[in-house]
């Protein structure tokens, strides 16, 4: 069984008014779930704190709370998980924490490593929009001191082919952002204005038509994976 916990438009994005095309763009990536669920080892009864996306999880029972306050008992579940969801917390170490306090099991966090965001390629376009990401997402080792007991940090691989359309999802198909509904589908770019989006598609055009995005990034278009930013923090007693 799995349980959710939702509070509606968390934190500083209004999803009620960019989440129109997550079901569409945000689809569950088998391969990235495998990785989830070999993190949550087995577990039937599990608490999905936040839902993120609502991808990756099966059909569940919705608890209307937060995650600073979580009305559960200590221990109550066999493990939970939180995944693209930490960076609406209004407080990242408290909801771990009780993350932990109602888990007798593994918890999972899959979330982006603020540290390497800038990494991918689109800082080179829209430099603003993973400067907001490396903002939102909280440090790893700063969720993993939260959490305590045993813990790894695992990178994921992301698949050239990736159906959960964040952005480094399109490391290797960069003409897919330059639609506004799957840039809309990754929340950093509604921290930014018109003329940032502007600008990033002017020079992306401008860069395929050429062939300079290629000369720089064409090795990625027949990359099997990329390992980037996302990672899976999992933490045990």
């Amino acid at each position: 069984m799995t349980t959710r916990t939702q509070d509606g438009s968390a934190g500083d994005v209004d999803y009620g008014a960019v989440g129109s095309g997550y079901s569409t763009y945000r689809r569950p990536d088998t391969r990235i779930a495998q990785f989830i669920a070999e993190a949550l080892g087995g577990a039937r009864n599990v608490l999905n704190v936040g839902a993120g996306t609502g991808s990756y999880e099966s059909a569940a029972r919705a608890v209307d709370a937060v995650a600073e306050a979580l009305p559960f008992a200590d221990g109550a579940f066999d493990a939970a998980m939180t995944l693209f969801s930490v960076h609406q917390w209004s407080d990242v170490a408290a909801g771990l924490r009780e993350m932990r306090r109602v888990t007798h099991g593994p918890v999972v966090v899959l979330t982006c490593d603020p540290g390497l965001v800038r990494d991918f390629w689109l800082y080179a376009y829209a430099p603003e929009v993973l400067d907001t990401e490396a903002r939102r997402y909280p440090p790893i080792e700063d969720m993993a001191a939260a959490l305590g007991g045993t813990g790894t940090i695992r990178t994921v691989p992301i698949p050239l082919d990736c159906t959960d359309g964040f952005n480094e999802a399109y490391y290797g198909r960069p003409e897919l952002l330059l639609d506004p509904a799957a840039r809309q589908a990754c929340s950093a770019w509604s921290f930014v204005d018109d003329a940032v989006r502007e600008r990033f598609d002017r020079t992306l055009r401008r860069d395929l038509a050429s062939g300079a995005w290629d000369d720089r990034f064409g090795h990625l278009r027949t990359q099997p994976t990329y390992e980037g930013s996302l990672v899976i923090v999992r933490a045990t007693p």
